[in-house]
């Protein structure tokens, strides 16, 4: 059974159509990469699979359930699935550590000393081990970003989402958070990632999708998608930003 189905998902903001009959399967353990350009609706997907945003239509059906829109069915909801934006939205007065026990015990009911053993468990699969009692402002933001990621692990989530996580980042530091969802991927956590970084959704992912006006224009492999672009509208997103994302100067006249 899939762990993620959308039927038909569509979302307006007055006369915008932000969503337009999007349909997606994802399966467990599958990385899933959302590319295209600012407005094609990708951060207002991910938003309506986390319940952050409410579909005008369509259906989410989240390991064989039916999300619905009750404020418990997405409380229950949101302690299986992870959400990690470019905004970090860490608490600055409290120290890494509490940053990431706070989860598990207000919405897990997790003892505050088990919540400690996982706040160290993933800041170790982060490489942060060492920055438990740090303050989020003593961070690089490469640093913020993993910890970020640390707090959603913490919840032990079965499906992870992150939206551009690496946008806000200068390019020196996106290297470090890479990785980690590299290692992620590796060890079979389900993702969904909106990105920019076209080395690490070629190398990752196992199902690119490319949206545009609102659908999903293209979906397969990266290696398909990528060599030969069904689409115009594609092809000209990769010639567009390919070369950027991957560091290849432009060739000499």
């Amino acid at each position: 059974m899939p762990i993620l189905v959308l039927n038909g998902i569509s979302k307006r903001f007055g006369s915008h159509i932000a969503l337009d009959d999007v349909s997606l399967t994802v399966e467990a353990g599958e990385v899933v990469a959302i590319i295209g350009r600012s407005g094609s609706g990708k951060t207002t997907l991910l938003r309506c699979i986390n319940g952050l945003e409410t579909p005008d239509g369509g259906e989410i059906v989240f390991d064989g359930r039916r999300v619905r829109r009750s404020q418990a069915n997405l409380r229950a909801l949101r302690r299986e699935m992870g959400i990690v934006f470019q905004s970090l939205n860490l608490f600055p007065h409290l120290s890494v550590e509490r940053n990431i026990t706070l989860g598990p015990t207000v919405a897990l009911g997790v003892s505050l000393s088990q919540a400690k053993e996982r706040a160290r468990d993933v800041l170790r699969q982060v490489g942060l081990e060492d920055k438990l009692a740090a303050f989020p402002l003593k961070l690089s933001g490469g640093q913020q970003q993993r910890v970020a990621i640390a707090r959603s692990l913490a919840m032990q989530p079965r499906l992870m989402l992150f939206d551009e996580i690496t946008s806000a980042l200068d390019p020196e530091l996106v290297g470090e958070v890479i990785s980690v969802l590299e290692k992620l991927a590796a060890e079979g956590m389900t993702m969904i990632l909106v990105t920019h970084e076209m080395g690490f959704a070629r190398a990752a992912a196992d199902t690119i999708v490319f949206m545009h006006q609102g659908r999903i224009w293209e979906q397969g492999p990266p290696s398909r998608l990528f060599a030969a672009p069904a689409t115009a509208e594609l092809a000209g997103f990769i010639d567009a930003i390919l070369p950027v994302r991957l560091g290849v100067a432009p060739a000499a006249d």
